[in-house]
């Protein structure tokens, strides 16, 4: 629909913007809880950071093809430019739609699995409103789960910080506009092996290690950046965060999946999902009052070391193992 927003058409820009940005909120949930449903536990690392790897070739593909669409519109024939964006809009619409065939074809639905005191006639939607509300007053029982929770809103807080606010670092030390969106596509491609390298990689240290791992290649990356004053220091940490961006997140995924029950798979991916979302709120926050009380982005940098130190101090104290026990139990308390 968003093929139909013109010139000063805010109005359904904005709430497109919103209903868009919702439902595939709503989306990605359901599609990450189905990942305990389909593999098993000792595959869950390979499987996510394959999923993750697939992801960035299919959006790095498609934002090649409307980046040129944009820049040559006469390639394709397209009037003008404004147009190829329009146009744009739209093909990401059918990219969705034709790439969601194959769950909704093939995917097996999980079977339904109900606790003591549920009902096998009553509402899915009660249930599952219920289920929700009884998994947040049960997180304790959970902490594990809940405690690789807080770490990662924390440490992803870094993650969504970088991603979002280095076009405007890259602007405030000169790189022009053209050798930023070669750095994106960059980061999308070198994102596909190394998702798949993360899974391999998690299959001999453990997915919790992996994830250290990557969260010290964040922490240098935000270090150099303080010193980055050229389009190559900005391509070489466009490199270094592709390498480690997919595999960190896809195991942060995994890692969670495999702490808690699969029957509550939903509900907990929900309270992921919200913590994803929040994510990148207070690191740009705390980005910008950088830049307002220094004048510059690079002290800015080097604030957002503190998210992914902060982060790894919390992983440090969860432990996979009893979260893991906690989980296997409840599954045996369905039918």
């Amino acid at each position: 629909a968003m093929f139909w927003i013109r010139a000063g058409d805010w109005q359904l820009a904005l709430a497109l913007f919103i209903v868009g940005n919702i439902a595939v909120a709503g989306s990605i949930v359901f599609y990450e809880s189905l990942l305990p449903h389909i593999v098993s536990e000792k595959e869950l690392d390979r499987v996510s950071s394959a999923g993750y790897a697939i992801g960035y070739l299919g959006g790095g593909v498609l934002l090649a093809i409307n980046l040129l669409m944009i820049q040559r519109p006469a390639w394709f024939g397209i009037p003008d430019a404004g147009t190829a964006v329009r146009l744009s809009l739209a093909s990401v619409g059918i990219w969705w739609l034709v790439f969601s065939i194959p769950i909704f074809r093939t995917v097996p639905e999980p079977p339904r699995r109900i606790e003591a005191d549920e009902s096998p006639g009553a509402s899915l939607l009660a249930t599952g409103m219920r289920r929700l509300i009884e998994t947040f007053h049960e997180l304790r029982r959970y902490k594990q789960a809940f405690l690789l929770l807080v770490a990662f809103l924390i440490y992803n807080d870094g993650i969504q910080t970088i991603i979002r606010m280095a076009t405007t670092f890259g602007s405030q030390i000169g790189i022009d506009q053209s050798a930023m969106i070669t750095a994106l596509l960059i980061t999308q491609f070198i994102g596909v092996p190394f998702a798949f390298l993360f899974g391999m990689v998690a299959g001999r240290i453990g997915a919790k290690t992996a994830v250290f791992a990557g969260l010290a290649v964040y922490a240098l990356i935000v270090t150099l950046g303080y010193y980055m004053t050229s389009a190559a220091h900005f391509y070489a940490l466009a490199i270094m965060v592709g390498m480690v961006q997919g595999g960190t997140q896809a195991l942060s995924r995994s890692l969670f999946a495999s702490m808690i029950p699969r029957h509550k798979s939903s509900e907990f991916f929900a309270f992921f999902g919200v913590f994803e979302r929040y994510a990148g709120i207070l690191g740009p926050l705390v980005f910008a009052a950088m830049v307002d009380a220094t004048g510059h982005s690079r002290n800015a940098m080097l604030a957002v070391l503190g998210f992914f130190v902060v982060g790894a101090a919390i992983l440090v104290f969860v432990d996979v193992d009893a979260g893991r026990r906690a989980a296997r139990q409840a599954e045996t308390e369905t039918v």
